[in-house]
C-alpha cells in the first residue's frame, strides 16, 4: 500500500486514487475533502468504515449513510442523529446487526419491524427496545429463540411465564 502524502490531502484527484485503495485513508484528507459527497461516497463504498471521517454535514447525508450502514450496520453510531432516526436506513442495518438498536432513536426502538429484525440476530438487544416491544410476545419469542439470557429484558411477569416463552427457556440450548 502506498504511504499517503500529507502533502496532497488537499488534492482531490490524488484523495480519490488514495481512497479507491483503502476508503479509511479519508482521515488524512483535509477538511474541504471530507466534506465533498463525491470523495466520501468512493471512501465509503470503498469501506463503509470510512464514514467515521466524513464531516457532520455528510455524516447527515442519507445516500452516503446509507451505503455505510447497509454494508456494515454499526457505523450507525456515525450517522447524524437525524439519520439515525431514518426507519429506511436504520433497518437496513438492523438487518445484519442488531447491535445498533443501540444507536436508534426512541421511535426506531418503538417499531415492531426493526425491533424484530434486531433481536432475530441478537437477543439480547431486546434491553433497547421500548417497554411495549418489550412486552410483545412475538419480539420476546423471536430474543429469546437467538438468546435464551434476554429473558432478563421481558417487560412482563406474565410473559415471562407464558407456555411458550417457557418452553424455548426450558428446552436445551442449540449449539
Amino acid at each position: 500500500m502506498d504511504e499517503f502524502d500529507v502533502d496532497q490531502a488537499d488534492n482531490k484527484e490524488y484523495v480519490l486514487n488514495m481512497i479507491k485503495k483503502d476508503g479509511k485513508l479519508l482521515d488524512f484528507a483535509s477538511a474541504r475533502l471530507q466534506d465533498d459527497e463525491e470523495v466520501v461516497m468512493e471512501a465509503v463504498k470503498q469501506n463503509p468504515i470510512s464514514l467515521e471521517f466524513a464531516s457532520k454535514r455528510l455524516k447527515n447525508n442519507e445516500k452516503i449513510v446509507m451505503e455505510s450502514v447497509s454494508r456494515v450496520g454499526w457505523t450507525a453510531c456515525y450517522a447524524s442523529e437525524k439519520l439515525r432516526a431514518n426507519r429506511e436506513i436504520m433497518l437496513s442495518g438492523l438487518k445484519i446487526d442488531g447491535q445498533i438498536l443501540y444507536y436508534a432513536s426512541k421511535e426506531i426502538r418503538d417499531d415492531k419491524e426493526a425491533v424484530l429484525s434486531a433481536v432475530t440476530n441478537k437477543g439480547l438487544i431486546l434491553k433497547y427496545a421500548s417497554n411495549r416491544l418489550r412486552q410483545d410476545k412475538e419480539i420476546v419469542l423471536a430474543a429469546i429463540k437467538q438468546d435464551k439470557r434476554a429473558k432478563e429484558y421481558i417487560a412482563s411477569e406474565e410473559l415471562k411465564k407464558d407456555e411458550d416463552v417457557q418452553a424455548i427457556l426450558n428446552s436445551p440450548q442449540e449449539s
